[in-house]
């Protein structure tokens, strides 16, 4: 008898292009015996949500305007996610912090991409910072979450060449196209496919 697949959720805040790789990568079976259970903006109107209803993926919209308090944003999250039995959540342009309690819900088992060699250019703008720092190169991270922000084991990395006379969208450009191939890889490494 086969093995249940492995169980993914993906929490997005915007446009969904890392979403996007994750669910092509499913469904060509670039990650293997897997489905996508449930797919979660903060944001209502997120491209990444209609891009998921498309595929006829559960998608749901828990908005984060609609809560005072962060704590009872986070407990609507995790009730959509106690639903949907994830083995692993991977964060997608997620734009929210994840309080230690949330982490402590699914300890290990929280993936995010950052657009950096992590330890390096942590945060926000990290493209910009790379070219402020004047580094020669930059690229992606995906780690394990941990209760510090873009600090936790790292998974898999790729390197961007920064080249001469790149902007900051240019080069977040060529990152980009590295973080589809990298998140898909660190999904399967976690899951051990």
């Amino acid at each position: 008898m086969a093995p249940d697949p492995s169980r993914i959720a993906v929490l997005l805040s915007g446009r969904g292009s890392n979403f996007e790789a994750i669910a092509d990568a499913v469904s060509s079976g670039a990650i293997p015996r897997s489905e996508i259970v449930a797919v979660l903006s903060d944001v209502e109107d997120a491209i990444g949500l209609r891009k998921a209803r498309r595929r006829g993926l559960n998608a749901h919209a828990v908005d984060r305007r609609r809560f005072s308090r962060r704590a009872d944003h986070e407990r609507a999250v995790l009730d959509v996610l106690g639903a949907a039995r994830p083995d692993l959540i991977c964060l997608a342009g997620y734009m929210r912090v994840l309080s230690p309690e949330f982490v402590a819900a699914y300890p290990g088992k929280i993936l995010n991409i950052h657009p950096s060699l992590l330890p390096k250019f942590p945060g926000l703008h990290p493209q910009r910072q790379a070219l402020e720092a004047g580094a020669i190169e930059s690229g992606c991270t995906v780690h394990i979450v941990d209760e510090r922000v873009d600090a936790g084991p790292i998974v898999v990395q790729r390197r961007v060449p920064i080249l001469p006379g790149d902007t900051e969208e240019s080069l977040s450009e060529r990152i980009l196209e590295e973080e589809h191939r990298a998140y898909p890889e660190a999904i399967r490494k976690v899951l051990g496919l």
